[in-house]
């Protein structure tokens, strides 16, 4: 069995960190998402994957390499424009050949990964079978209906007036019979091959196509919301360690990591927190559900519920909350009065705020 990534999306939905960085490599916990699926690939038994790369191909080779850090062998798979998830298993299938697949799309995390979905479908496979989960918010997703057994009867991309609130995650399973689906549908009306209308094809075929819903967590990353929810639950699976300096002014309490060559001076952590190398937090508070990535400075500031990217500076900062912060970010203080901030701001922003 292989595997096929979708790392080549322009993640509009959290613009502006991602008009200089690929969606996929936003980091979630100090580790960039795409990275997590990757490894839950690997434990699932599949070493050779292809990456569908776009536009950020560059950052997302330098980052991925050739796959041997995650024990697996990369092939990467260039795709001119996002034309849609069918479109991606067209362009792949040289590299698929007739082996059954995994379909991971990079932005997507399932907290307990998919080895055991991929066990069922080795030991059972169908021709496809798709991941399922209960959302409140239906027509933003790809929606299925099911029989009482489990089988997809009915697939609608993002449907007006969904008839389930079952959605498609972001965990397919194909054998070769999806290259003749993908092959067979036409452009929606947005302009893409979509895969629940492959996916249809195969189901209007006569071909058996079944699913799994997942009980577990599942999150799609694609906007700052759900992405500051599984830097949280990530958080909440810390293992607290202390790899850094911290003087005897300090407190720490509760899941804190202090990576190596960090320092944290005179200043209060309540985990889950996660503290990135070389960072330097002084005369602060930091608190709970919080990473701070690499050579960061934090002084005489407060944040918490948040992610901070590397290289990025609070100064004198009263509060800040529920704030995705890109690369080399300084923000600093404006004269006013004190304020909560919500923040959304791209790599070398310099921002100014009332203390």
């Amino acid at each position: 069995m292989k595997a096929l990534v979708l790392a080549g999306g322009s993640g509009s939905r959290l613009r502006p960190i991602t008009h200089t960085s690929s969606k996929q490599l936003v980091p979630v916990a100090n580790k960039p998402i795409l990275f997590y699926g990757l490894e839950s690939i690997a434990a699932a038994g599949i070493t050779d994957v292809g990456v569908i790369v776009g536009s950020t191909a560059p950052e997302i080779e330098a980052a991925v390499g050739d796959g041997s850090a995650f024990g697996l062998t990369v092939t990467y798979i260039p795709q001119s424009e996002p034309l849609g998830l069918a479109h991606a298993v067209l362009i792949a299938e040289s590299f698929l050949g007739d082996d059954d697949f995994v379909m991971y799309l990079g932005d997507n995390f399932v907290l307990d990964g998919i080895t055991d979905v991929v066990e069922e479908f080795r030991k059972d496979p169908r021709d496809a079978q798709v991941l399922l989960t209960r959302v409140n918010n239906p027509t933003a997703f790809g929606v299925a209906v099911t029989d009482d057994n489990g089988n997809v009867l009915v697939l609608e991309e993002k449907p007006r007036k969904p008839r389930s609130d079952l959605a498609v995650a972001g965990v397919y399973l194909f054998t070769a019979a999806v290259h003749e689906a993908v092959r067979a549908v036409e452009p929606s009306p947005r302009g893409e091959l979509e895969i629940t209308d492959a996916l249809q094809w195969m189901i209007d075929q006569g071909m058996e196509v079944r699913s799994t819903v997942i009980t577990g967590y599942w999150k799609d990353t694609g906007n700052v919301t759900d992405m500051l929810e599984v830097n949280r639950t990530l958080l909440e699976r810390l293992e607290p360690c202390v790899n850094g300096y911290v003087d005897e002014e300090s407190e720490i309490i509760g899941r804190v990591r202090i990576e190596a060559g960090a320092e944290v001076r005179r200043s209060r952590i309540v985990g889950p927190v996660i503290i990135g190398a070389g960072s330097v937090v002084s005369d602060s508070y930091v608190g709970p559900s919080t990473s701070v990535a690499e050579n960061c400075r934090i002084s005489h500031s407060e944040i918490e519920y948040s992610i901070v990217l590397r290289e990025s500076s609070f100064d004198r900062i009263r509060r800040v909350a529920a704030s995705l912060v890109g690369r080399n970010v300084k923000v600093a203080v404006a004269p006013g009065l004190p304020a909560t901030h919500r923040l959304v701001i791209g790599d070398h922003g310099h921002v100014q705020l009332s203390s």
